[in-house]
């Protein structure tokens, strides 16, 4: 039987957000209303990636164990000098490139997530950077951050891998013109030649790169995940 009256709703609780997650509303309102995202998305081989973050490194005598993250941070920097319109901001109606790969990876914290900035990755090493981003980290996640800590960044790495999401689609952290989003890891079944039956299993990593299609074209985000797959898929130098 069907009713005039609204279905009641019972309020089970109710919280004022704090200001740091405000100030996050507010920022992906602004990318939301300000930029023109569009999400590409390419699937890669891991395999390589995985060698690399298997690899004992060291720094000034302290040993680092990197990170698939690390890894990756190492390729998307070598892509970033290839397709610099990417290591950008655009707003005033100008699109501003930039020289360092400041690099915001996102942390999350209780009031939601954070993107602390590793600064000019292009002049690290895949150890320093393990040692810096695993520091950073630390650091925002016990509270010990200033607001400079979040800012200057010229793209972001948002990696959700970790909690099992197979894709999403990041949103732009603005000014900045894209972010790249991570996924899990899973293992695929590929063709095999060498194989008796033809087929073996692969681990497998799929990338998200959300753009903002006023500065940059489709095509562009294309051939700039084609140029981070082939650096990604030969790491072996990044450990040596």
């Amino acid at each position: 039987m069907t009713s005039d009256e609204p279905a009641e709703r019972t309020v089970a609780s109710e919280r004022s957000l704090s200001p740091m997650r405000r100030t996050i509303a507010s920022r992906l309102q602004e990318s939301y209303q300000e930029a023109v995202h569009v999400t590409v998305s390419r699937e890669i081989s891991a395999e390589s990636m995985l060698t690399a973050a298997d690899t004992e490194l060291d720094v000034d005598g302290e040993s680092v164990d990197p990170s698939v993250v690390d890894v990756l941070l190492c390729g998307l920097s070598e892509t970033l000098a290839e397709h610099p319109a990417f290591n950008a901001t655009f707003e005033d109606g100008t699109h501003r490139i930039y020289a360092e790969h400041n690099v915001g990876v996102a942390v999350d914290i209780d009031d939601g997530l954070v993107t602390p900035v590793l600064e000019d990755v292009g002049s690290k090493s895949l150890a320093e950077i393990a040692q810096e981003r695993r520091q950073l980290t630390e650091r925002v996640r016990a509270g010990e951050y200033s607001m400079s800590t979040f800012q200057g960044g010229t793209f972001t790495v948002s990696n959700l891998g970790p909690l099992g999401v197979d894709s999403f689609t990041p949103v732009i952290n603005p000014p900045e013109v894209a972010i790249l989003g991570v996924n899990r890891i899973s293992e695929t079944v590929v063709p095999e030649e060498n194989s008796e039956n033809g087929i073996g299993t692969e681990k497998r990593l799929t990338l998200d790169l959300s753009f903002d299609h006023r500065v940059v074209d489709g095509a562009d985000a294309a051939r700039f995940l084609g140029t981070l797959a082939e650096h990604l898929t030969e790491t072996q130098r990044y450990v040596e």
